[in-house]
């Protein structure tokens, strides 16, 4: 054995990624919304947005909910947003 640890899951691995490039403000929020709705708890969510808008509502939604912002950047005017998908916000 070599004495690597293998997982059979990456925690930084990408399960779904949203191309939301080319909308404008509000879709690319609404759309991280509705992608989160659809994945489980702890899969990963890849966004990336091209309205400017993007790098300030996406993270302040993601304050407000049960998911976690893992890594965020803009690079050319795309932005991209890795995001954790915590429990179903059911208000309760």
């Amino acid at each position: 054995m070599d004495g690597t640890r293998h997982n059979s899951e990456d925690p930084m691995m990408v399960h779904q990624t949203l191309d939301a490039r080319g909308l404008q403000c509000p879709l690319p929020l609404l759309k991280t919304r509705q992608a989160l709705r659809h994945l489980t708890p702890g899969r990963m969510l890849r966004v990336l947005a091209s309205d400017a808008g993007s790098a300030r509502d996406i993270p302040a939604y993601l304050r407000q909910s049960p998911h976690d912002l893992v890594r965020d950047g803009e690079t050319a005017g795309e932005y991209e947003f890795l995001i954790r998908c915590g429990a179903a916000d059911d208000g309760a």
